[in-house]
């Protein structure tokens, strides 16, 4: 090889690890080979649904990864409510500057288990991959300030003098980061938009990703009605939850898309009946689980589900068509459940 095609090639490895980068700070979860080292110098622990970890403003020198079930994050007043699922992390500034001050409550909506770390032993982290524990530092460090960047656009509502000053620098920033990233992504839920719909599935018509096997359809149930009883901002935080859960269970090559209003879907990969039935069950099984917390407002809503798998030679529109017949089924059934096309065979 050339010196040139060297260079190139190293130029596209550094493309890579800046993408990678960057969507990893929209959804901060630990790389396979991260994971696998984490939990070699972890310790386990199980915490029962309900369960508060720490409280905003306690200090801590604690970092949590979760392993399975539902963690929130709740930074309070009017604040967004951050909810994380598997093989995402948090409290990593504990870990990192040593008793630092919790910026949130965390507690555990669902049975939860996660790997806690401390100092010792994330040195023993530093010590046994250096490289590996580097790149998770720098991906750390830019989650922060994009996290800070999410909490200057909440504050806005807070505050009519700020809102101005505010508005001016998101319109400059976007005007100046105009990517695809911007463009394809819903502004209230951080999900793909209609756009960013249309965008993947034309990549994977181009085989530069693999199609997706299986469809969920979700649609909130009486969302009208926590619009009219509560109020649009309510309304906003609902559609939130539900965004953060499936949030949680998209894999790396799926997609999760507020296709409008209160409706989402789910295209997941290698997916069959039974694979696509146990992550519906999973998000009905996180819903239930908040709407069993009292709140004087709503923080979210049942939902409906529909499924299918997916037939390769068809397109949008016939996959689209399926999984609203089996939507509107559980609508009608009484909502808050899973349900197929009457007419495929394998649905129960």
């Amino acid at each position: 090889m050339n010196g040139n095609g060297a260079a190139i090639r190293a130029d596209e490895h550094e493309q890579s690890v800046a993408a990678t980068a960057m969507a990893e700070i929209v959804h901060p979860v630990l790389s396979p080979a991260e994971a696998v080292l984490f939990a070699e110098f972890g310790h386990v622990r199980e915490v029962p649904a309900g369960q508060v970890l720490f409280h905003s403003g306690e200090f801590g020198s604690s970092m949590y990864v979760i392993r399975s079930g539902i963690v929130d994050l709740d930074f309070g007043e009017d604040l967004m409510v951050k909810y994380l699922g598997p093989g995402e992390f948090f409290g990593e500034l504990g870990l990192l500057i040593g008793n630092h001050r919790r910026g949130a409550d965390a507690q555990a909506s669902t049975d939860v288990v996660l790997l806690e770390l401390g100092h010792d032993d994330f040195q023993r982290l530093v010590d046994r991959a250096p490289g590996l524990i580097a790149y998770f530092l720098r991906r750390t460090i830019m989650r922060v300030v994009s996290n800070e960047q999410v909490l200057i656009r909440q504050l806005r509502h807070r505050n009519h003098d700020l809102e101005a000053a505010l508005d001016n620098l998101y319109t400059t920033t976007h005007q100046l980061n105009h990517t695809e990233e911007l463009v394809r992504t819903d502004e209230l839920t951080g999900l793909d938009n209609r756009r960013g719909l249309t965008l993947y599935l034309q990549e994977c018509r181009q085989s530069r990703r693999m199609p997706p096997q299986g469809l969920l359809l979700i649609d909130c149930d009486h969302f009208k009605h926590i619009n009219d009883e509560y109020g649009h901002l309510v309304g906003d935080r609902v559609l939130q939850a539900v965004a953060n859960i499936l949030r949680s269970v998209v894999q790396v090559d799926g997609l999760a898309c507020r296709l409008g209003g209160d409706e989402f879907c789910l295209l997941v990969q290698e997916a069959d009946a039974e694979k696509l039935a146990h992550v519906a069950g999973f998000i009905l099984q996180a819903v239930h689980g908040l709407l069993e917390r009292a709140q004087p407002v709503p923080r979210i809503c049942p939902v409906s589900i529909g499924a299918c798998l997916l037939d390769p030679r068809s397109d949008w529109n016939d996959w689209y068509a399926l999984a609203d017949s089996a939507m509107y089924e559980a609508k009608r059934l009484g909502g808050n459940r899973l349900q197929w096309p009457r007419d495929w065979l394998g649905a129960n």
